[in-house]
């Protein structure tokens, strides 16, 4: 009897311990990291890039990350943002959609961390005003000067393509757009394909006729790069980046003449051809991580150059994207 009572407790306590187990809390997710504080934040930048030159001059980015050392490197296009990018003398920078396909087939380490839409009258091609030519039919067999690897390059391609032409119908000049605009006005080439704010300079100054602009193609993007190093450590202030830049979208929409003020400062340019720039500027123009059209736009891109043999390799886009996680 004594051993059947004594069973019957070991039965029980056992029970109890099973269904004690089963209650317990179960193990807490581990937490997620805390990000290291940022120490220094640089942003490369170029005549182009409205929304950084405004948050330059405001200090958004300083007041974003005040304890943070924020510096600013200007480049006169896209290609050599991303070239410093890619070496580590910035964290991040602007430039349009052809630049970086061009920078990731040649191996660069970079990665998309949020675009914009650009203007739809954001490229054009150019020549002189005497020019006999007045249509892009025309361009064939003549001087074309632009930027390798920049935006124009890729508004230049999908520009031959409507006119049914090809790279080996013309003669691409490289050139920067100091030095493009220079060769224009000296006849040294006949044409020039460019963006803004220098269509919007020629367009006042009367120094060049706009045959064709970006209005007749497919929307077009423009982007944030950043190192993968930055988004990797730093996810929380990747995300800050683009709450600060969409702030200063803001900030631009309702301060419209003291924008164009600040453009002109920062530039160089005549306040006349600012007020024109930011006449042009999509509103609002949300910086945003990359939608799956955004995308699909910057694989157009790279499948084109790369069945045109402008890269040497084929390019996935959306592996080189941040999708906004930690």
């Amino acid at each position: 009897m004594k051993s059947l009572i004594a069973l019957r407790l070991f039965i029980v306590f056992g029970l109890s311990l099973a269904l004690f187990a089963c209650a317990k809390t179960p193990n807490p997710e581990p937490q997620k990291q805390l990000e290291a504080p940022l120490a220094s934040l640089s942003i490369g930048y170029q005549k182009a890039a409205l929304k950084l030159i405004v948050a330059k001059k405001n200090h958004f980015f300083e007041q974003e990350f005040a304890n943070a050392k924020v510096a600013w490197k200007e480049f006169p296009a896209g290609p050599q943002t991303l070239e410093a990018l890619s070496v580590g003398a910035i964290d991040f920078g602007y430039t349009g959609d052809a630049p970086i396909i061009f920078a990731l087939a040649a191996g660069k380490g970079l990665q998309y961390l949020a675009s914009e839409s650009s203007s739809k009258q954001a490229h054009a091609l150019l020549v002189p005003p005497e020019s006999t030519i007045k249509n892009i039919a025309a361009l064939k067999g003549k001087r074309i000067a632009v930027t390798k690897g920049s935006s124009a390059h890729n508004f230049l391609a999908e520009t031959l393509k409507k006119a049914n032409l090809t790279w080996d119908d013309i003669q691409p000049i490289w050139l920067s757009p100091a030095d493009a605009r220079a060769a224009l006005d000296k006849k040294a080439v006949d044409a020039w394909a460019i963006w803004e704010p220098y269509i919007s300079a020629t367009e006042l100054n009367g120094s060049a006729n706009n045959i064709f602009d970006s209005t007749e193609l497919s929307d077009t993007y423009a982007f944030y790069s950043a190192q993968p190093k930055f988004i990797q450590q730093h996810p929380e202030s990747a995300a800050k980046v683009i709450q600060v830049l969409n702030k200063t979208d803001q900030w631009i929409d309702a301060h419209p003449q003291e924008t164009a003020q600040i453009l002109a400062e920062s530039t160089g340019i005549d306040l006349a051809v600012a007020e024109k720039v930011i006449s042009k500027k999509p509103k609002p123009s949300t910086v945003q991580i990359l939608t799956p059209e955004v995308l699909t736009s910057q694989q157009h891109i790279a499948d084109l150059f790369y069945q045109l043999k402008l890269i040497p390799t084929q390019v996935t886009v959306n592996t080189a994207a941040w999708d906004g996680k930690n």
